[in-house]
């Protein structure tokens, strides 16, 4: 199921959001203060072309000063938009799995540093 998830999100949200993480990436990266907040840039960029089956582990903690500032300079419009979009995927039963992805996305964007991006196990 994750395989037909990943397929389905590739091409109603995955394609366009690898885009747009990507070139904001780029944009970040072009002074060097802003290289560490293009890196994370990139590591969401990988988790929106396949997110399915990937975990996210959160550590707000490992770098406080860095995730204050990514939520000022947009982390915080980032994770309401994501969970705009996610309510709306929700609102039919086949969306719901869509939805849960862009929750995830929502915490991921308040707090990206210390953030590890893992697979899930098949247990």
């Amino acid at each position: 199921m994750k395989t037909i998830g990943n397929i389905f999100w590739f091409f109603f949200s995955g394609l366009e959001m690898w885009f747009a993480w990507g070139i904001l990436g780029i944009v970040w990266c072009i002074t060097i203060i802003g290289i560490p907040f293009g890196l994370q840039c990139f590591k969401f960029a990988s988790l929106a072309v396949w997110p399915f089956g990937r975990n996210a582990e959160k550590n707000f903690g490992a770098h406080p000063i860095a995730n204050i500032i990514w939520i000022i300079f947009g982390g915080l419009f980032l994770s309401i938009s994501f969970v705009i979009t996610g309510l709306v995927w929700c609102i039919t039963i086949i969306g719901i799995p869509f939805g849960k992805q862009c929750f995830k996305f929502a915490s991921l964007a308040l707090s990206p540093f210390g953030a590890t991006i893992s697979y899930e196990s098949k247990g």
